[in-house]
């Protein structure tokens, strides 16, 4: 075992995760290896912090620490050694070429956008928890998209007008966000490569800061909008409860009750949108190289211009057909939707390195399905549209799989099996 095999699997050697043939070849190396012998140093003194303090911030090393904070968070989520493997495998294998690359940084900066346009905040009385939240200059949190047992993490660092984002489900992809000037630097920490792209428009709104539209939320509350559910034990500390319901959203927000600082967050958006946010530490001391827009030294900037324009109709059919056709192998999946698209997102990296195709149509299949998981984000907050394919062929023209009824529209559109589109009028829905 060398240096650079070692080293991809000191994490999970750290979590007492790997098989026992791996573990010893670990430990094989590390007794004549000092170079790895100091990695090992870190990464222990990195994750006993993590179990004490809940995160590791300031490091000068971040990137790292990050993207390792991200795994074991998975890792102790999914409480299974074959998932924990299975994130390794694909930090080892994602993005290994420019048509990858470009691919999973498309469809991750459409999909990173999450569809969130209602939530809110609690407090020991409402004022004093959300204090912080409306006023904090720094704010780190974890996001947690779908169940807490197999939701995909999203780590947040924003200050200010800018936001420094990783996902659990790509460890070696991070974003920096500028909203004002609505730019994204996506940085691929394992092939050392940078991506600008414009994210005007209705994507700019989506990626506009989190914690921008929770205080927005917080600012519109009304009398009696907001109740208080007492205490609780959540995540092994005791905290007090608020609960506030609108007319397509329920938020539930639990603070310490000493503190008055927001512990958990938990939203449900439309019919299928929910997701947690907790680890919460505010005006923490956040680097400002950690959220510069700035090509990091050692990392080359890829030329490719990637199109993030509003998505449609359209391109919600064409990313049901690469769900279909790619993923799926010919058969529609069993769930659509924000959470069911970022668990997919490394099998479809994958299944398009595999197809050999061009850059450019590996960065057209990875916009295109995201674009239309971004349409999909629309009508996820409304709240009017069923999905059916489960198990649907591709082709199968006398099968619904799809329908939803557009703002203003007295009729439905209704997607078929073979990707036809027709207006139905609601008493004639499939049943």
């Amino acid at each position: 075992m060398n240096c650079e095999e070692s080293k991809e699997l000191l994490v999970a050697y750290v979590e007492g995760l790997l098989e026992d043939s791996e573990q010893q070849a670990v430990e094989e190396h590390l007794k004549d290896c000092s170079a790895c012998q100091a990695e090992l140093q870190e990464l222990t003194g990195l994750h006993d912090r993590l179990v004490t303090n809940g995160k590791a911030l300031a490091q000068s090393n971040l990137e790292k620490d990050v993207m390792n904070q991200v795994i074991r968070e998975q890792n102790v989520r999914l409480k299974v050694t074959s998932r924990a493997t299975e994130a390794l495998k694909i930090r080892r294998t994602i993005m290994r070429s420019p048509v990858t690359r470009i691919a999973a940084v498309a469809a991750v900066i459409i999909v990173a956008a999450i569809g969130i346009n209602y939530i809110m905040a609690p407090s020991v009385t409402w004022a004093q928890v959300i204090e912080p939240i409306l006023n904090a200059r720094t704010i780190v949190f974890d996001l947690i998209i779908g169940s807490e047992d197999s939701g995909m993490v999203q780590h947040e660092i924003f200050a200010g007008s800018r936001i420094r984002r990783t996902m659990s489900n790509m460890p070696n992809m991070t974003m920096i966000i500028d909203t004002d000037n609505e730019k994204l630097l996506a940085l691929d920490t394992e092939g050392k490569t940078a991506t600008y792209a414009d994210i005007s428009g209705e994507l700019g709104d989506r990626h506009r800061s989190f914690i921008k539209f929770v205080r927005q939320i917080i600012t519109q509350l009304q009398e009696g909008q907001v109740k208080e559910l007492g205490e609780k034990v959540i995540d092994g500390r005791k905290a007090i409860g608020f609960v506030g319901k609108g007319q397509n959203e329920a938020v539930t927000i639990w603070a310490d009750p000493e503190t008055a600082l927001p512990i958990r967050i938990e939203a449900q958006l439309g019919q299928e949108f929910a997701f947690t946010m907790k680890n919460f530490e505010f005006d923490a001391d956040v680097d400002e190289s950690l959220v510069s827009m700035d090509v990091p030294d050692g990392y080359t900037l890829e030329k490719t211009n990637i199109d993030l324009g509003n998505s449609n109709e359209e391109d919600f059919i064409e990313s049901l057909r690469i769900w279909a056709e790619i993923i799926g192998d010919g058969t529609f999946p069993e769930a659509i939707g924000t959470e069911a698209t970022m668990k997919q997102m490394p099998l479809l990296v994958q299944k398009v390195t595999a197809m050999q195709v061009s850059e450019e149509k590996g960065t057209q299949i990875g916009m295109s399905f995201a674009k239309g998981m971004l349409f999909h984000q629309t009508l996820e907050t409304q709240g009017q549209w069923k999905y059916t394919g489960a198990g649907v062929k591709l082709g199968d023209a006398s099968k619904a799989i799809f329908w939803y009824q557009p703002q203003g529209s007295a009729t439905y559109r209704v997607i078929y099996g073979d990707l036809s589109v027709k207006d139905v009028a609601p008493e004639d829905l499939p049943k």
